[in-house]
């Protein structure tokens, strides 16, 4: 007999049924990343995405469900209870746990009702139960999960709503896996190539690799090239895996004459890429690409150029140091937006290579038996997933293994012709609060005529030389601070973020007096600012030559990141008074750089 327990063994109790089940992620990888608070953790925003990540794992789910979820009363209509599972990749984490947050939204303020469970690491489901925490009137919307490890780490996770009575839901069909050895999945990797263009620079960078030179592939683009989606970050993105996969086919020996530099940052278009170019891919005269990839084909829809900044930065990266080979990467999100039908007459008028996930992967998602699914491609609403980032690269590797087997002869392309859309900020140079201290400025005051020679060091002397030029005086005024909450990114092969501008002027709302103003020598003007999330920041007007330019709104876009906007725009270079006035003294706002043309 086996063990026995007075009055008889124990029986298990019969099975809980089950009740309808709304997933929102099922076995998606997730990654505790340190943040800025010193912790590591996963967040996933849900504001006004809540619908669209529900209809991709589930396309017959009743819209009205579906869409009364992405608000807090409709969760408490719904929802019964919300079931987490997790499981550590790692099998010595399997024994730990993660803190779950769901946070609810106030209007205007995010301190709404918080939702929260351990969840242990070996795939046990938790269940939240709605009915333990008072309903409030105030919530609005979903704002974010919120997924904090003891340590950095990934796992897979599963998030489900369970209905209350009442309301019933088509079962979840999981999908088949990804048969990346299939003939359907070479072609629609085939079907990626847009244009093959003018290899002549792409087939001298694949020379330089096999010949044992050192070659380096840059990627500059918005969250998709920072890696979203990615777990980890740092490894799986499609730009480290298409840098790995030319490595593996033209790198000597183990490879390590291949390099990688990532420059994506979210939330940014190429009206900042532009701003980025030559501290984050240059790096500031340190770094010479061979290639150069411009992801900006989903980011670009805020452009206030409508392209002219995304073929200025073709040209700056053609026409720059390293002369590299210049490819045009066009990803797209789940509702099967891009911007390629805009941007894509930059690379013909060149030649650049053209690479196109929206070719490849949208029309099989309609087909009957579809290669793989939007929930299979998609992280959310706008990210690839591991399987969409390992696509992407394998997009690229496809254009890596075209170019090596043309043998077509080809030769340099004019740069100089006539733009497709517009050239007018190829010349774009930046400075920030760095480059004012490096000249010997506080930061406060710099009035023209410093010498930076013997500050900035050989790499820097270029710079300063140009900044000495342009800017003639400087007095930050009121705008005193430095805002040490700034975007964090991740490069290269980092797992971690660093930030960016992290040099900056900020006005800390406290009412002092005394605007930023500056005279310098341009010909346009680009203000790079901080957007927030944060009510305490407000308003700001920038004026030139005594005339209202813009009003600069930081909280427009709603979180914190990195925006560029056109404050001036001339004929020909010649100096101009700028000012910088706060809309509201007792709100903050923080100046990270400025752009100009000479």
């Amino acid at each position: 007999m086996g063990n026995v327990t007075a009055g008889g063994p124990r029986a298990p109790k019969d099975p809980t049924k089950k009740r309808p089940a709304v997933y929102l992620m099922l076995d998606d990888v997730i990654e505790g990343t340190l943040r800025e608070d010193g912790r590591y953790a996963e967040i996933c925003f849900l504001e006004g995405r809540v619908k669209a990540k529900i209809m991709a794992l589930a396309p017959e789910m009743p819209e009205e469900i579906a869409e009364g979820l992405q608000t807090c009363a409709g969760l408490r209509k719904y929802v019964h209870s919300i079931g987490i599972a997790a499981s550590a990749q790692e099998k010595e984490l399997l024994s730990e746990k993660l803190q779950f947050s769901l946070n609810c939204r106030r209007e205007n303020d995010y301190g709404g009702t918080v939702y929260r469970a351990e969840v242990p690491l070996n795939g046990q489901e938790v269940l939240i139960e709605l009915a333990d925490y008072p309903a409030s009137e105030l919530d609005t919307a979903l704002a974010s999960f919120r997924m904090q490890f003891e340590r950095y780490m990934t796992a897979k996770m599963t998030i489900i709503f369970y209905l209350n009575d009442g309301f019933e839901v088509p079962e979840l069909i999981p999908d088949p896996p990804v048969d990346f050895a299939s003939p359907e999945y070479r072609r629609m990797i085939e079907a990626s190539l847009l244009q093959e263009g003018n290899l002549f620079r792409l087939k001298r960078a694949i020379a330089k690799a096999k010949r044992g030179e050192e070659v380096t592939i840059a990627y500059i683009g918005g969250s998709i090239t920072q890696g979203a989606g990615a777990k980890p970050i740092g490894t799986n993105s499609y730009a480290y895996q298409s840098c790995l996969a030319f490595r593996r086919r033209f790198g000597a020996g183990d490879g390590s004459n291949v390099h990688l530099v990532k420059a994506g940052v979210g939330g940014t278009p190429s009206e900042l890429g532009l701003c980025r170019y030559e501290n984050e891919v240059l790096r500031g005269g340190t770094v010479q690409p061979d290639i150069v990839v411009i992801e900006f084909a989903v980011n670009d829809a805020g452009d206030e150029t409508n392209g002219v900044c995304y073929e200025s930065l073709a040209l700056m990266a053609a026409k720059g140091p390293g002369t590299p080979a210049v490819v045009l990467l066009f990803a797209v999100f789940m509702d099967d937006f891009n911007l390629q039908d805009r941007l894509a007459c930059v690379g013909e008028n060149y030649g650049f290579p053209m690479v196109s996930l929206k070719n490849a992967v949208t029309p099989q998602f309609y087909q009957e038996k579809p290669v793989l699914t939007k929930r299979q491609y998609f992280y959310d609403l706008y990210h690839p997933s591991n399987t969409g980032h390992r696509i992407m690269a394998d997009c690229l590797d496809y254009l890596w293994e075209r170019a090596d087997a043309a043998t077509q002869m080809f030769s340099e392309v004019d740069y100089d012709r006539a733009p497709a859309i517009g050239n007018t900020y190829q010349g774009l140079k930046v400075f920030t609060r760095a480059d004012i201290l490096a000249l010997g400025g506080d930061g406060m005051c710099y009035p023209g005529g410093v010498s930076g020679e013997d500050r900035t060091g050989d790499a820097g002397a270029e710079k300063a030389g140009r900044v000495l030029q342009a800017v003639k005086s400087l007095n930050a005024g009121s705008f005193s601070g430095t805002d040490r909450e700034v975007q964090y990114v991740e490069r290269d092969a980092d797992a971690f973020a660093t930030p960016e501008f992290p040099e900056n002027w900020m006005y800390a709302g406290d009412g002092t007096s005394g605007s930023f103003r500056m005279t310098i020598r341009c010909r346009d003007l680009l203000l790079i600012y901080k957007d927030s999330g944060d009510r305490k920041f407000g308003k700001a007007e920038a004026w030139v030559d005594g005339s209202l330019a813009r009003v600069i709104d930081p909280l427009e876009v709603g979180w914190n990141h990195c925006n560029a906007y056109i404050i001036h725009t001339g004929e020909c270079a010649a100096e101009h008074e700028v000012e910088l006035r706060l809309a509201e003294a007792d709100k903050c706002f923080t100046i990270l750089g400025f752009g100009y043309t000479e």
